[in-house]
Order: C-alpha cells, then sequence, then structure tokens
C-alpha cells in the first residue's frame, strides 16, 4: 500500500525462514487437508495469487487447482529457491506481501491464499487490504491461521506447560509468530478488512503438539486413515482443531455496511 512502512525486511524473513522445519510429515498432511478444504471452492480457469512460497508444499497442491499461480514472496531465500524450479503455471515475485502491487495492465485475481500467513506478519490489516484491491468482484481470499483453542494448547495448559491458550510458545517465537488467533479474533480481522465470510471450519482435530505428530507419523501408529477421521472430527469440533479456515469474499457494501 502506498506510504507503507513495514518493520520486516528480507534479512529477517530469511532468518526466521532458516528456522522452518524441512520434510515434516504432519505439516505436509495439514496442507493437504487445507488444499482439499480449499478445491470445491476453486476452478481450473482461476489467475491466483499465492502469500509466501517457504518449503513449497502449498505450491505444489495448489498449482492444480487453478489456471496459473503467482507467488509473492519476501524471503529472497524462498523467492530464488522457487525461481530456480521453474515451476508450470508458477510465477514467483519478489515483493513484501504489504507492497505487492500486479504488474500494470493484468487483470485481477480471482483467487489470493493466505495460509499461515496472518499470524507472521506486523500488520494484518495491511495484508488483508492488499488482497482485498488486488482481488476482482466475486473473488475469493482463502485463509488459514493457527487456533489458539486447539486441544493440543488447551492440553498444554493443563500440563502446566503454557499459562494460557493464547501465550506464544518459544516454538512461535523461534518461527517468527507474532500472535495466535481464536475464531472471534480471525473473523473480526476479516471483516475489519471488508471480507464476507462464505464458508468457516477447522482443519484437523488436533490432539498432540507438531513433533509429536511428526514422530507418530513416523511410527506408523498415525497413519491415513487416522489423520483422515481427525479431519472429519474436526469438522464437527473445529475449535479444537489445530488450524482455523476462512473462505471470503470482498463485501461490495464495504466494511462498514450493516
Amino acid at each position: 500500500m502506498p506510504g507503507h512502512t513495514n518493520p520486516d525486511t528480507p534479512d529477517q524473513l530469511d532468518a526466521v525462514g532458516a528456522t522452518y522445519t524441512r520434510g515434516s510429515r504432519q505439516d505436509r498432511a495439514i496442507r493437504e487437508l487445507i488444499a482439499r478444504t480449499f478445491a470445491p471452492y476453486l476452478t481450473p480457469s482461476d489467475r491466483a495469487l499465492q502469500l509466501g512460497f517457504s518449503e513449497g508444499v502449498d505450491t505444489e497442491l495448489l498449482t492444480p487447482l487453478v489456471g496459473s499461480l503467482d507467488v509473492v514472496e519476501g524471503s529472497r531465500l524462498f523467492h530464488d529457491d522457487l525461481a530456480a524450479r521453474a515451476l508450470p503455471k508458477v510465477r514467483p515475485i519478489l515483493s513484501m506481501f504489504e507492497d505487492f502491487t500486479p504488474p500494470a495492465g493484468e487483470p485481477p485475481y480471482d483467487a489470493v491464499f493466505a495460509v499461515y500467513v496472518l499470524e507472521h506478519v506486523a500488520d494484518p490489516a495491511a495484508v488483508l487490504a492488499m488482497a482485498r484491491r488486488v482481488l476482482r468482484p466475486g473473488g475469493k481470499l482463502f485463509a488459514v491461521v493457527p487456533n489458539a483453542r486447539a486441544l493440543s494448547r488447551q492440553l498444554a495448559v493443563h500440563m502446566g506447560l503454557l499459562g494460557h491458550a493464547y501465550e506464544l510458545t518459544a516454538h512461535d517465537h523461534h518461527h517468527g509468530h507474532r500472535r495466535v488467533y481464536d475464531r472471534p479474533a480471525f473473523n473480526r480481522d476479516l471483516e475489519a478488512a471488508g471480507f464476507r465470510t462464505v464458508a468457516q471450519g477447522g482443519v484437523m482435530l488436533k490432539i498432540l503438539a507438531d513433533f509429536q505428530l511428526d514422530r507418530l507419523m513416523e511410527l506408523g501408529i498415525l497413519g491415513a486413515s487416522q489423520i483422515n477421521g481427525l479431519y472429519r472430527l474436526g469438522l464437527e469440533h473445529p475449535d479444537l482443531c489445530g488450524s482455523l479456515f476462512s473462505v471470503c469474499e470482498a463485501d461490495a457494501r464495504g466494511k462498514d455496511a450493516p
């Protein structure tokens, strides 16, 4: 956005990106479930924008669901990794999210993906304003954030590992998280930015911490049938899921409309 000053820098993003765990089985599983959740709202002709590349799992899973995918990335390391892969239908763009403007003369996007973005950025409102600005009328925002009320976090509170469910853990700080959302807070940010919710819910009931789920999957205790069961159970109990999702449209009435 014009005149926006972002306290983050590409160097800071590179430093945070270096902390990410590569090849996590549970992370791959949850991202596959996210793509599965979003697929019914996408068409093969959609012109889409993805915020962030990271390890590239989301790009791999989302590309087959749309016609083209621009990936805007503030980290030079992640951007260069994507550019080196030369993926079909995918265009890498180096820019901070808040400052991104589509190339002149190009049509607006049909879909914007903000998967595990809003908990990281200094100013979620600025990122959401950009997303609304680049979407066509009727285009959709697909957003996912970690859930403060996840069963695993509530368990950690009762084990004395967290003082409360909204406390940022050492793991959160290490990976550059600035906040943790519950459903009301997530909805407030989306509505304040002028988005109308089309669908919302939780992605996979989360029973234990990430590293514990990874270990259970390595041992073969937690397999595809259990993951699918936790996903389906999470649709019934979204407040206990590890992540919250929203599918939104820009509200044509304006964000101040009743």
